[in-house]
């Protein structure tokens, strides 16, 4: 018998348990090491209560990342939900997105495996992602709050920043504890980035997108002063 959804407050109850207890075991010994005897015991759930909701250790790892893209694309909607503008959005949206990261270290192992696991996974979850962004990044420019950037290249531009930013500080944290780590970066635990590397990279991307400008113009001794305005 195939495993199938719950179909009581119970059974979804049990099944978000084994989702939890898989992000830890996959964070902490990787998809090789993994077993279902594992995530089983780190559920406390017996292993053919297992069975029920899951066929195989793939169908948990895949369930498992659609689970994170959930959850981490969620978070950075409910940021950017009372912003007013997009470069107010990109803030508030990175700002969720890294403390997601710094509370589910898990998403990085967990999707970097899945380039190697689950190809199809890996590719859903970032599709996912950006498929919001380019309608974000679309509106804006319609609305002239950014420049006439591709959308499709900028959501997945922004998406690396983003990805990149959160790995060398939010993961790795400053040099020392870098150093600390050894040959293993997910053992120093996570930290917040600096703030003056999250303005550094905001200012990047302000000038990337070509933040809305007015341009106003004054004469002074009969020329013509070109003022662009932020």
């Amino acid at each position: 018998m195939s495993a199938g959804m719950p179909r009581t407050a119970r059974g979804e109850e049990t099944k978000r348990k084994l989702i939890q207890a898989a992000e830890q075991v996959f964070s902490r010994v990787g998809y090789a090491d993994a077993s279902i005897s594992r995530i089983t015991d780190a559920a406390g759930i017996g292993q053919g209560t297992f069975y029920l909701y899951f066929d195989s250790k793939l169908q948990i790892f895949n369930e498992l990342v659609e689970d994170l893209n959930h959850r981490v694309r969620l978070a950075m909607s409910a940021a950017s939900a009372a912003t007013e503008n997009r470069i107010d959005s990109e803030r508030a949206g990175f700002r969720a997105f890294f403390q997601f990261t710094a509370d589910h270290p898990a998403l990085y192992r967990v999707i970097r495996e899945a380039e190697f696991v689950s190809p199809g996974a890996l590719r859903l979850h970032y599709t996912r992602i950006v498929e919001g962004y380019i309608a974000g990044l679309r509106a804006a420019g319609a609305a002239g709050e950014i420049s006439d950037i591709d959308p499709t290249v900028a959501a997945w531009a922004l998406m690396g920043i983003g990805e990149m930013i959160g790995m060398r500080w939010v993961l790795w944290g400053d040099d020392e504890a870098l150093e600390g780590a050894g040959s293993d970066p997910f053992a120093s635990g996570t930290r917040a980035v600096p703030e003056h590397v999250f303005e550094q990279m905001m200012r990047f991307i302000e000038g990337a997108l070509g933040a809305a400008s007015t341009v106003s113009s004054s004469t002074v001794s009969g020329s013509t002063v070109e003022m662009r305005q932020r």
